[in-house]
């Protein structure tokens, strides 16, 4: 493909660095170790785009889907991770290559508000909240940012915003993330399109299957989206140039060259904790459900960002206002929780009594803790380590160059453009 049509096909993916071993093209056999969204969707595209190539799929537990996953408990269904899906048209294809077309769907259009809580007080975000920070003083940081490797919060100079937009991306504070990483098109990281930003953005939309998404929207998977990762194993299952291992362990491409006696050119691996001072924070997953009548005064929309410290609580999601299949039994509202462990005294009451000032005093109806998240962190600087890395095998996942859904399936399809 020429730079046009790379750019047209994957957008601001682009800039992000892709860590895969030149030689992997070659490969006549590809071992991939971690079936997570990321494992999965790259054994889906290359196992599609060369048949003859064999491919083995090793995850250490014996469940498949990583991260992905669904809680469903009779009428109430919730995510753990990931509930909607940024316009990208990399997701899209995977939607219409699964099957799922009808399954796939725009967010509703009368919930896509989002408030920010400071000092107590709930704000509604939106242009507003540019000019709260000062336009001018807003645009300096972003030319400074342009350096590389600084931090969220010198980009965003307003510490609540900007603590509340990494704490619900990245479960951290602003400080302590790379800006590079989770803005690259704002700092510039990376190389550029070769046309403008408004005729690229035409062009992408334009590429769109399935539906083209209205500007600022989302967009869900009936059921959840363990709908996607259940499809791509049932897809993977189902092909005679896939080999599927559960409940085998590796700590190293090393380990897994010398134990399959392939060259570690041939091994993709998509787990995180390779890199040197990797670290992780964690947070917990509840769902809460109320009868709506008792949370009437609470507006509908996509959810509440909550930077303050002193809160348990750094997210609220409105699961049952967001999307249009349901989520809830009939007359319900259902909303999930982030709360981090670096603020949270592991006291489930803590919890409950947090919602009387953020939602209701009411008691709800359902109060059920669903798992626990492990995110990785990304300091300042990190985007630029990961440009600079040669790898001996290919890195690919949610610890490299992108943390969102639509980042490591569309990574997916930029490997599997390699061996065509």
């Amino acid at each position: 493909m020429s730079d046009l049509e790379d750019w047209i096909k994957h957008g601001d993916e682009m800039r992000r660095p892709l860590l895969v071993n030149p030689a992997l093209s070659k490969s006549e056999e590809v071992i991939i170790v971690g079936a997570g969204l990321s494992g999965l969707s790259c054994a889906f595209r290359l196992s599609t785009t060369r048949p003859d190539i064999k491919i083995k799929l090793i995850e250490k537990s014996e469940v498949l889907g990583g991260v992905i996953s669904t809680w469903k408990e009779d009428d109430w269904i919730c995510d753990l991770a990931v509930n909607a899906v940024r316009p990208h048209p990399a997701f899209w294809r995977l939607v219409r290559d699964l099957n799922l077309d009808k399954k796939f769907m725009p967010t509703k259009s009368d919930s896509t508000s989002r408030w920010i809580i400071v000092n107590g007080k709930k704000h509604k975000l939106g242009l507003n909240s540019l000019f709260k920070l000062g336009p001018l003083r807003f645009f300096r940081s972003i030319r400074k940012s342009r350096i590389g490797g600084v931090s969220v919060s010198e980009v965003i100079p307003n510490k609540k915003i900007a603590d509340a937009f990494t704490l619900g991306i990245v479960n951290d504070i602003a400080d302590n993330v790379d800006a590079d990483f989770l803005m690259p098109s704002i700092t510039k990281f990376g190389k550029n399109p070769p046309i403008s930003k408004r005729k690229l953005r035409k062009k992408i939309q334009d590429s769109y299957p399935i539906f083209t998404p209205a500007k600022g929207t989302l967009a869900s998977i009936e059921g959840g989206m363990q709908t996607i990762t259940d499809a791509l194993i049932q897809n993977l299952e189902s092909k005679e140039n896939v080999e599927i291992i559960t409940k085998t362990s590796f700590e190293t491409p090393e380990e897994v060259s010398q134990r399959f006696s392939v060259n570690l050119e041939s091994i993709i691996w998509t787990c995180s904790g390779w890199q040197e001072a990797f670290e992780e924070t964690e947070l917990s997953i509840f769902a809460v459900g109320y009868n709506e009548k008792c949370v009437s005064q609470v507006p509908k929309g996509y959810g509440t960002l909550i930077p303050d410290e002193d809160i348990p609580i750094s997210g609220i999601l409105h699961e049952s206002d967001i999307h249009h299949s349901v989520r809830c039994p009939k007359g319900m509202r259902l909303f999930r929780l982030m709360v981090p462990h670096s603020r949270w005294d592991t006291s489930e009451e803590s919890v409950k009594e947090s919602l009387i000032s953020l939602l209701t005093s009411n008691k709800p109806i359902l109060f059920k803790k669903l798992g626990v998240r492990k995110i990785p962190s990304f300091k300042p600087g990190h985007m630029s380590k990961m440009q600079n890395v040669s790898p001996k095998c290919s890195y690919l996942g949610w610890s490299v160059s992108g943390v969102s859904i639509t980042h490591v399936v569309d990574e997916a399809e930029r490997v599997a453009e390699i061996f065509i």
